[in-house]
């Protein structure tokens, strides 16, 4: 189990705990190992998570010197891991039952499945969406434009069931394959990586899974920024479609993205809305 740390030491820890409750006996007998990859914290956050973490069986803490993001500190971690499969799991995620035993054993007996994601919930106990379509010109158009709120660019399955993504919240991996497909994109930073993940392993001949007989409570966001959100989805989405899509596919989201931006940044000056105007004014920085 894969755990960043940034700046979010009683997230981590909490996150732990909420393991260390559920597999107390696999971790004691090494069958299960929890990696904390700390990216480059503040030093008061590094010592709490030297003294919050030490003597705990099966935890160990792995330190970054510079801030990896997401994907990389992800590949960071998995590269210490000794396991056949990995989960990468959220420092703002707290485990409440046994199920992460049951995505192996679904993983074991599905050896074409390379990724298989959890069940998240919202702190009321309501399913979050974390599992969606690969983005395209018509999926874009229905996130930027109001889609995501209703749920048209991603949901939450009642059974287990192919899809095209799963959040990265709560992905676990086989290894062997993870690293056939050649890991997260060292080129995004945060946000947007599972889901290109998830492209390439199709690409390969793996399948992704959604599984909602895991329940994963999840606070998003609550390790990082609204803001900071907007401005790296953006940036994700971009690096998307220049990858995998043609160069008329790629110049129209750009002009989508940046379409998008401008009329809320102009909506925000329009009615003084502080969060619009700075939000998407950073994101009308990147189109320059």
């Amino acid at each position: 189990i894969v755990i960043l740390s940034y700046n979010t030491l009683d997230l981590v820890l909490d996150a732990v705990e909420s393991v260390r409750k559920q597999y107390k006996k696999e971790l004691e007998e090494n069958q299960i190992e929890i990696i904390v990859v700390d990216n480059a914290s503040e030093k008061d956050v590094v010592d709490g998570l030297e003294k919050g973490l030490k003597g705990l069986a099966g935890v160990r803490l792995i330190r970054s010197t510079e801030n990896l993001g997401f994907g990389r500190g992800c590949n960071l971690g998995m590269s210490h891991s000794k396991g056949e499969f990995i989960l990468f799991l959220n420092s703002d995620t707290r485990v409440s039952d046994r199920g992460l035993l049951e995505m192996v054993n679904f993983l074991k007996t599905n050896p074409k499945v390379g990724i298989l994601g959890g069940r998240l919930l919202n702190s009321n106990g309501s399913p979050q969406s974390s599992a969606g379509k690969f983005y395209n010109l018509l999926n874009l158009i229905t996130l930027l434009f109001g889609g995501g709120r209703m749920g048209l660019s991603s949901s939450s399955p009642n059974d287990t069931t192919s899809v095209d993504w799963v959040s990265g919240a709560c992905m676990m991996v086989n290894k062997e394959i993870f690293n056939k497909i050649g890991q997260f994109d060292k080129n995004i930073f945060m946000y947007v990586e599972d889901m290109e993940l998830c492209f390439r392993a199709k690409k390969n001949g793996y399948a992704t899974f959604y599984y909602p007989k895991v329940s994963i409570s999840h606070k998003e966001q609550g390790s990082s920024n609204r803001e900071f959100a907007v401005v790296n989805i953006y940036k994700g989405i971009l690096y998307f479609f220049k990858k995998h899509k043609t160069g008329l596919e790629y110049q129209i989201a750009r002009f989508l993205l940046w379409f998008k931006a401008l009329v809320v940044y102009l909506l925000g000056r329009l009615t003084n809305n502080s969060y619009y105007t700075n939000t998407y004014g950073q994101a009308l920085k990147i189109f320059k």
